[in-house]
């Protein structure tokens, strides 16, 4: 083994081959890898594949009146349900969230400094959220609790 093959040279070589041709020492992070983004990511698909269900059933469900108006007031019954109101609640947290996610990736794609704000919109979407749904929440779950309680 030469002097010239010793790890330390080869590291040197490596150190420079780096600098000369801009190559980075460690893999770019990424926007989204293990950080608030990625859940965000997440969470954005998640709730868009639970809209999309709810749209499925709803449009299977609403059609049965053509079908069967009795089955589509026995369906509808079952929504009267206060554990389908929970689900309601749900729904529409899901909603919101997608709706207010979605315009937070628009930003980031098409804003120029929407990557480097990336995390900040992110606190805007979730504070909104919550600004958005406590207010909704009072009111579905002052309708929906009751029933479970013995309430009317």
């Amino acid at each position: 083994m030469s002097e010239r093959d010793t790890p330390l040279s080869n590291s040197c070589l490596q150190l420079h081959y780096q600098e000369v041709y801009s190559v980075p020492t460690k893999p770019a992070s990424t926007l989204y890898r293990g950080r608030e983004g990625m859940w965000s990511w997440v969470a954005h698909r998640v709730t868009g594949v639970v809209i999309f269900f709810f749209l499925l059933v709803h449009v299977l469900d609403t059609s049965l009146v053509r079908v069967s108006p009795e089955a589509y007031d026995a369906v509808i019954g079952t929504y009267k349900n206060p554990l389908m109101g929970l689900g309601e609640a749900a729904l529409v947290a899901a909603i919101v969230f997608h709706a207010f996610n979605g315009l937070r990736i628009i930003a980031v794609d098409f804003w120029k400094k929407g990557p480097k704000y990336q995390r900040q919109l992110l606190w805007g979407v979730l504070g909104l959220w919550v600004i958005t749904m406590v207010p909704f929440l009072i009111r579905q779950l002052s309708i929906v609790l009751p029933p479970l309680w013995g309430g009317h």
